[in-house]
């Protein structure tokens, strides 16, 4: 990470797994393109059209996971990785290589290696065997290498309905203290969805390109949950505001025309809500502009496009920072998507 908290890359191509050693591929899970084996969260053919903060955010393997199915008698799961070394002196160095199980919605357990720029992790698993979800350090830029079984067998876990969810920096997780409760994994657990992340810390500011991309992407379920930064970091009207969901939403459109699609307005920001930024424009005016561009959209004939007012969703108590959830917030985000989600998602579980 360079001193801004900003992804560098990681360029070495993956090894061939050794022998009793698993391809992690076919397990990876919340991956919207790789780039050499290694997943990122823009097209890597499209990269240029993209502002600096959004390219280099999507090089952070957000929301990307192994999911397996171990048989009854497998006692632990083993995963080789690569991955950033937390710099001397960080006071959290002991947390950035942690990686956590889950069984459904059930949390297994988490395991804390010493942070390596190439290490091996072993996973405890319950007696029984079943369906687990590894959730990775997403900070450190992990690139799984390799995995295998602790007595017992692992195949890769079955495929789910895919959703692609798109925002800003509460959507990538921030203050959760885990990846595993931001809201996007949270909301998949309970619906059994795959979460593809696709926000971006200070971007989803309405950016058109990223519209496009989101139409490339296959996917059964989409989310748009952004607007915050479009009150200071790139200020906008909300005339703008209201064009824009209305430009993305059309472009995402063409490459999902029937696809159910859910528009999140922002939650409470209390600096926000009453004072205009630089163009004049409100965090309540510019929330009511998104809100109103979907509800047109709907009433126009979009029959699959839903609205959830992001407002009422958060009191002052849950934001951490009073601007990002705590992981009370996330929980409450999730609930409230999955509820708006769930009757309109085939294959997904009821919440």
């Amino acid at each position: 990470m360079t001193d801004d908290g900003r992804c560098e890359p990681l360029t070495t191509p993956r090894t061939e797994a050794p022998a009793g050693w698993l391809d992690p591929a076919p397990f990876l899970r919340g991956t919207a393109w790789l780039d050499g084996g290694r997943p990122v969260r823009a097209d890597p053919a499209d990269l240029d059209r993209l502002p600096w903060d959004i390219a280099e955010r999507a090089a952070l393997p957000i929301g990307v996971r192994l999911e397996f199915t171990a048989e009854p008698g497998t006692r632990a799961v083993r995963l080789r990785y690569r991955a950033t070394v937390p710099e001397a002196g960080d006071p959290l160095a002991g947390l950035r290589h942690c990686f956590a199980l889950w069984s459904g919605t059930r949390f297994v357990g988490e395991t804390c290696a010493a942070p390596a720029a190439e290490a091996t992790v072993t996973l405890p698993l319950p007696p029984g065997g079943g369906v687990f979800t590894l959730h990775l350090p997403e900070g450190q830029a992990p690139v799984p290498l390799a995995l295998r079984a602790v007595g017992g067998a692992l195949s890769p876990a079955p495929v789910r309905p895919r959703w692609l969810v798109h925002g800003d920096s509460i959507t990538e997780g921030w203050w959760s203290t885990r990846p595993a409760h931001s809201w996007p994994a949270t909301a998949g657990r309970l619906l059994g969805l795959d979460a593809v992340n696709l926000g971006y810390a200070g971007g989803a500011r309405g950016e058109l390109p990223l519209a496009e991309q989101l139409a490339r992407l296959p996917g059964e379920v989409i989310t748009l949950a952004f607007g915050t930064n479009c009150w200071s970091r790139v200020p906008a009207t909300a005339d703008w505001l209201y064009a824009t969901v209305r430009a993305f939403v059309g472009l995402v459109r063409q490459g999902h025309p029937d696809t159910p699609l859910l528009i999140v307005s922002p939650v409470l920001r209390p600096e926000a809500e009453h004072t205009r930024n630089a163009l004049g424009a409100t965090l309540t005016e510019l929330r009511r502009a998104m809100e109103r561009a979907g509800r047109d959209l709907a009433a126009e004939g979009d029959g699959r496009l839903l609205v959830l007012p992001g407002r009422p969703l958060l009191g002052p108590e849950h934001l951490a920072d009073g601007l990002h959830p705590d992981d009370r917030g996330h929980a409450r985000i999730a609930s409230a998507v999955a509820e708006a989600l769930g009757p309109h998602v085939p294959g997904a579980r009821e919440p």
